[in-house]
């Protein structure tokens, strides 16, 4: 049986509902999940199954109704925002479908940003070495509008490396992206994770991406099941 130790995020009974006109909308009921260091993890199902939702609680992007998260060792319940946000800058990092990259910076700056937001010395350094690392090393002084969609999706994930995260979150992180573009991106997303063994909660509903992970989990009707 693993240590609990073992587990670098835990749902335990994590609910999420909202109001409506309808009523109360339960989007996530009685979650329970475990996820050890160094894993990764597909979480996958249909639009609107609450696989997003699931993965802003788990990163600590939001608050849950009922149950918690124990987010390498640390009960979310416990913190208010910033305590969330700081945790989130020590040990997390995001990639998104959309990228964010801030349009009026470089890759360079977008990828240095978060360095520098969380004081590190040498941010133009460790982000061109992760840039260098995504095939960048000659765009680094371009513009996010001058670069392909691939491009602006490799900044983000040189920006999510950058600061050795010990987790990190990726949501739909290839749904802009053309079949064979993302194929490169998914090979990359997991040739970095590797490499700095990193912990990887993914969410998809393409099953050949989730077939990459080392287990899968499927969201339906907010509620979640093994994918055996």
């Amino acid at each position: 049986m693993d240590s609990e130790n073992n587990y670098i995020v835990q749902a335990l009974g994590l609910g999420k509902q909202v109001a409506s006109p309808e009523g109360t909308l339960i989007i996530l009921d009685a979650i329970n999940l475990a996820i050890k260091k160094g894993e990764s993890l597909a979480i996958i199902g249909i639009s609107g199954s609450g696989k997003s939702t699931l993965l802003g609680l788990l990163a600590g992007l939001d608050r849950p109704t009922t149950g918690k998260v124990i987010l390498n060792g640390t009960d979310l319940n416990q913190l208010d925002e910033d305590g969330r946000a700081l945790i989130r800058n020590q040990v997390v990092g995001f990639v998104f479908q959309s990228f964010h990259l801030l349009p009026n910076l470089t890759a360079l700056e977008n990828t240095a940003l978060p360095l520098e937001l969380a004081g590190a010395e040498q941010a133009d350094a460790m982000a061109m070495q992760k840039l260098q690392a995504v095939g960048l090393a000659e765009r680094i002084h371009h513009y996010p509008n001058q670069l392909s969609g691939g491009e602006q999706q490799r900044v983000a994930i040189a920006r999510a490396f950058a600061g050795n995260p010990q987790i990190l979150f990726a949501d739909e992180p290839t749904g802009n992206l053309d079949h064979k573009t993302a194929q490169r991106i998914i090979d990359l997303l997991f040739d970095l994770n590797k490499e700095n063994s990193t912990t990887l909660i993914m969410v998809t509903h393409d099953h050949a991406i989730a077939d990459h992970c080392d287990r899968q989990v499927v969201m339906a009707g907010g509620q979640l099941t093994e994918n055996l």
